[in-house]
């Protein structure tokens, strides 16, 4: 976007085409000739602007899994109030309000710009948290209510944060050749593993306040792990602000009349594969992790809240590992082999457990270690994404995200009733990991057979998809953010 400076009796304009993505202080010329100095809010993308989407993440990946461990806290102060309906709905509050801030946000960031997407999505989830914070009623179930929505308008804030992070984070690790070729593990580092961190994180506060509580269960553990979900989001706001649109995007951005039709024929392949394999994994993942605590409860009937967490906490660290090295995998072999392997070496440990299942009940360790190892080989799929063009990047990233978040919704509901279904705990836990692993095979296969692999240089898919519209008659002209020439 061209910048203008204006003075009493002169006017400064500069070329869209001299815009680079090292700055959104593009070049101004004072009325001496002199050249400005660039504006102190606006900055070169590097990898700490990467990382930094990564913190945002950090923090959405905490709120999100909190509910798992506060779920027991909850359930033994109101063991009748706390249904299995209830701690489902809980659970699945931020995931429903996901779906809609994807959604939304990835409508608005393609045509309104990365740095609008920023200041609601922080707004919506800090406001969310706060009303979930402070939840109470005349009534547990009143309160109970009052959370579920204060997590839901949270979820809409963590979702739309969701997708304008990993479209900052995949177009300023594109922004130099040195970083592109790192693209792959700078993207998966900022995403996946920074989603995963704050699952861990949230298992490690949960001790912590459970621990300063003498390990029983109060209402002040949960308001105080809820809360300090809003620190993360507040304290890089500011920095994330300075950083500029990319120069892609500047360049390629579509904000009227955007072809639909045409980008559905072209990429209809690729968004089915994405949002396929998208939805079985949210389907797996997201269950699996919000459930271990009640899993690695079901092998004792005395574990202490401290015990529950702990073991669910070691369980849900090992996915961390993993993520790093899928992110090491990723520029080695590519993104697209990268998931179809870690998808394989999930069915193996997910039947293992399912077929093992029985005699594992006797051996709770060997249980924990396959279920780490199972945890460990759950890739995150945003980097599938890559195929896609700047300008419907939004659109098409936070559609697929909000079809996993939603597979992530159903897999919770039906998980969890599948797993109260039986009276047999044993049974109940060897029939949802067979599910998981059957699903994962379906994964592996949308995985390997719809999704492309990505270009080396994303501009390169750019030029494709510009030249495509061309030959099917739209008009590219009004293509990139358009400047403004002010007239004195």
């Amino acid at each position: 976007m061209s910048a203008v400076e204006q003075t009493p009796k002169t006017v400064a304009v500069v070329n869209s085409s001299e815009t680079t993505n090292s700055s959104s202080s593009e070049d101004m010329v004072t009325p001496a000739g002199v050249e400005a100095p660039a504006t102190a809010a606006q900055r070169p993308a590097g990898k700490v602007d990467v990382l930094i989407q990564g913190v945002a993440l950090f923090s959405d990946g905490y709120n999100i899994q909190i509910i798992g461990y506060m779920n027991t806290v909850l359930a033994k102060l109101y063991p009748k109030q706390m249904t299995a309906e209830v701690k489902t709905r809980l659970s699945n509050s931020i995931l429903i309000g996901d779906v809609f801030g994807m959604l939304f946000f990835g409508l608005c960031i393609d045509r309104f710009g990365r740095r609008v997407g920023i200041i609601l999505t922080t707004l919506l989830l800090v406001f969310g948290i706060i009303i979930a914070t402070a939840s109470h009623g005349t009534t547990v179930e009143g309160m109970f209510w009052m959370m579920v929505v204060g997590r839901g308008i949270a979820g809409v804030g963590a979702g739309g944060e969701y997708t304008v992070c990993t479209s900052q984070a995949l177009e300023c690790a594109d922004s130099t050749p040195e970083m592109r070729k790192r693209r792959g593990m700078l993207v998966a580092v900022s995403t996946n593993a920074a989603i995963i961190s704050g699952f861990v994180a949230s298992s490690i506060v949960s001790l912590i306040v459970i621990a300063a509580y003498g390990g029983e269960p109060s209402d002040g553990i949960w308001r105080i792990c809820f809360g300090i979900g809003i620190v993360l989001p507040l304290s890089i706001f500011f920095f994330r602000m300075r950083l500029s649109d990319s120069e892609q995007y500047q360049k390629h951005a579509i904000q009227r009349k955007v072809p639909y039709w045409l980008a559905i024929k072209f990429y209809w392949k690729a968004l089915l594969g994405c949002c396929s394999a998208w939805f079985l994994y949210d389907f797996v993942v997201y269950p699996f992790n919000l459930l271990a605590p009640t899993l690695v409860a079901g092998f004792s009937k005395n574990q202490s809240m401290v015990e529950s967490i702990g073991w669910s906490a070691l369980i849900n660290f090992f996915a961390l590992p993993g993520s790093f090295i899928g992110a090491l995998l990723m520029d080695r072999i590519g993104r697209r082999q990268t998931y179809a392997l870690g998808w394989s070496i999930v069915c193996v440990f997910g039947f293992v457990i399912g077929g093992a299942m029985v005699p594992l009940q006797h051996v709770f360790p060997l249980f924990v270690v396959f279920y780490a190892l199972f945890q460990t080989f759950l890739l995150q799929f945003s980097g599938l994404v890559r195929v896609l063009p700047h300008p419907l990047r939004g659109h098409f990233l936070g559609f697929a995200a909000a079809v996993g978040k939603a597979g992530a919704a159903i897999g919770t509901t039906v998980l969890s009733q599948a797993l109260a279904s039986f009276d047999d705990k044993v049974q109940g836990q060897q029939v949802i990991f067979l599910i998981g692993s059957a699903l994962s095979v379906v994964g592996t296969l949308c995985v390997w057979f719809l999704i492309p692999d990505a270009p080396t240089n994303l501009e390169d898919e750019d030029v494709r998809f510009k030249n495509y519209l061309e030959e099917n008659g739209y008009d590219t002209s009004d293509m990139g953010l358009q400047t403004q020439k002010v007239e004195s």
